[in-house]
């Protein structure tokens, strides 16, 4: 399992769009990959799951992956959390 916290650049924060457009991301990873935010950790491919955190622009959260395509999960969800 591997790490890494992130800030959070997305014009809106976390809504609708963008969290499609991230879930869609995750989904062409096996690993299990999570979102941590005020300590709460959701499945990040679950649209309801992120959607219930409410994340605002430029907030810091955490991306924890696990599984044989964790390192590369991981760098895309952080590369499309940071553009």
């Amino acid at each position: 399992m591997i790490k890494q916290s992130v800030r959070i650049n997305k014009k809106a924060g976390l809504y609708a769009k963008p969290v499609n457009q991230l879930v869609q991301t995750a989904s062409e990873f096996n690993a299990d990959i999570y979102l941590i935010y005020n300590d709460r950790r959701v499945n990040v491919k679950s649209v309801l799951g992120i959607l219930s955190l409410a994340i605002p622009n430029q907030s810091e959260v955490t991306i924890e992956a696990s599984g044989e395509d964790e390192k590369e999960a991981l760098k895309n969800i952080i590369h499309f959390l940071e553009s």
